[in-house]
């Protein structure tokens, strides 16, 4: 038995010999890199097993990784976004390997929201046919973002995050990395962009992000609008969430962060962003079905109309300014989107199901770069949906999300006793229609880190009866406890 020992502890140390010297001849061939990949494949491996252990971590980490993946590529130029649907999928495989034989955890995601998904996905995978479509390529890369990411979030939330506890996990990481983004905005505002940012800007962003000398924030987000779009939306989330408190810790806790991100929002320059707090404050009156706040919210709303559209009062502040050229009806701006819009109809007349996932913005660029979509700009999200899936597509996509919106919104408001547990599913309401109305002047939905942010909050809305039901029980046990002890 000694022997043995001993000779399996020759061949490993021989292996870490062998091994060790091969690495060395990789560095002084290939240089520095071969060794921090090298110090990265046993982190890898570990990572990967922990995943096929508990899923769970798998899809947390795409939910971080989804926040810094698109700034990374300013620093490190590479397909990044591609590591997404890699951990997706690694998560996935962890689930097929650990629960193939348990029905019972696959039952989960047999929700309502999980069809309309796979019904959007469908429609996706039917544009590799559409005659129009030009390059497949191009249909895979945009594909990802528009449905993809949807139809493999969803399921996954139901699955392994079905738990009360799961919620307030995403709600409090939600506000440590949105905190993250506004530090990054503070430090590109007060300091300036750093030595690579800048190189972005020069190397094109500054056509858009430089505006009468003013920088527009965009944190470590793909751009300004992105920026300002997700500041909005964990803004009016987080806004909601802190004037329903239970304590002034709570209100203090939710709502501090809720007015940095506001602020945020505003250092974007970026005018449709107003929207995710105007709509998404509506939507929350609504649901406390209070007419007195309806009337109040309604006063404070056409307060704030007539002082962006009425009145100069703040100019001298460039966010205030800017701001209010949203509320210009004859902004240059807004007159080009609607000349494109018109030229976009007449092409999309005869054709129904678009011109191809992938045939405009910048996948229509880098694909097919002489075609009309390609050179006519969508800005829009659903104008982009319109002009690559057709009239048909529009309809589709828009019906599930006011699918989704309605039916949240009657659960909230009829079937959620808890009001703590009502509170937060308010603010996710509240921030799923202010993104709903965002995106009809920005490209916001399905955009990093807003969509899978998005998805995981629809999944949560669509659990709240379960939630409700876990904190009900868990409220009788406690009580049941105490009168017990007595």
């Amino acid at each position: 038995m000694g022997q043995t020992l001993d000779i399996k502890k020759i061949f490993s140390v021989l292996a870490l010999i062998a091994g060790a010297l091969v690495l060395a001849f990789l560095i002084a061939k290939k240089g520095i890199l071969i060794a921090i990949i090298g110090a990265l494949v046993p982190l890898l491996i570990i990572y990967i097993a922990s995943v096929f252990k508990r899923p769970q971590i798998g899809l947390w980490t795409a939910f971080i990784l989804n926040y810094f993946v698109l700034g990374i590529t300013r620093y490190l130029p590479a397909p990044l976004g591609l590591a997404i649907d890699s951990l997706l999928v690694l998560t996935i495989l962890a689930i097929f390997f650990q629960y193939f034989y348990d029905r019972e955890v696959w039952n989960k995601s047999r929700t309502k929201l999980t069809v309309v998904a796979f019904i959007w996905f469908g429609y996706a995978l039917f544009q590799l046919v559409n005659p129009e479509t030009l390059s497949r390529e191009a249909w895979f890369y945009a594909m990802r973002g528009v449905a993809l990411y949807m139809v493999l979030v969803i399921p996954l939330t139901f699955i392994l995050f079905d738990r009360y506890k799961d919620f307030n996990i995403y709600l409090h990481l939600w506000i440590v990395f949105a905190l993250l983004g506004f530090i990054k905005g503070m430090m590109q505002k007060t300091i300036g962009p750093d030595p690579w940012e800048q190189a972005w800007l020069d190397g094109g962003g500054a056509l858009t992000h430089i505006l009468f000398g003013k920088l527009r924030i965009f944190s470590f987000f793909s751009d300004a609008g992105q920026y300002g779009a997700a500041m909005g939306h964990v803004g009016i989330v987080m806004l909601v969430i802190a004037i329903n408190g239970r304590s002034i810790k709570e209100k203090i806790f939710y709502g501090v962060p809720a007015g940095l991100f506001i602020f945020g929002m505003m250092t974007s320059g970026t005018r449709g962003a107003i929207a995710v707090l105007a709509a998404g404050f509506v939507i929350y009156l609504i649901l406390t079905k209070n007419i007195r706040m309806i009337t109040i919210g309604g006063i404070v709303g056409l307060l704030i109309i007539i002082f962006f559209k009425f009145t100069t009062i703040g100019n001298a502040n460039y966010e205030i300014r800017r701001m209010r050229t949203g509320f210009d009806s004859d902004n240059p701006s807004l007159q080009t989107r609607i000349t494109n819009q018109k030229k976009l109809r007449t092409y999309l007349s005869t054709r129904p199901f678009g011109g191809g996932i992938g045939s405009s913005g910048n996948w229509g660029q880098r694909f097919t770069p002489n075609t009309f979509l390609a050179n006519t700009p969508t800005d829009s999200w659903y104008v982009m949906i319109w002009a690559e899936q057709g009239v048909i597509g529009l309809y589709l996509h828009l019906g599930i999300l006011f699918f989704i919106l309605i039916r949240s919104s009657y659960v909230i408001m009829f079937r959620i006793k808890d009001p703590w547990l009502k509170a937060k599913m308010q603010g996710i309401t509240a921030g799923l229609a202010g993104v709903m109305a965002a995106s009809y002047g920005n490209g916001v939905l399905g955009q990093m880190p807003t969509g899978i942010i998005l998805y995981m909050g629809m999944a949560f809305l669509f659990l709240g009866p379960k939630f409700d039901l876990e904190i009900t029980k868990k409220t009788t046990k406690t009580k049941t406890f105490y009168l017990t002890i007595k």
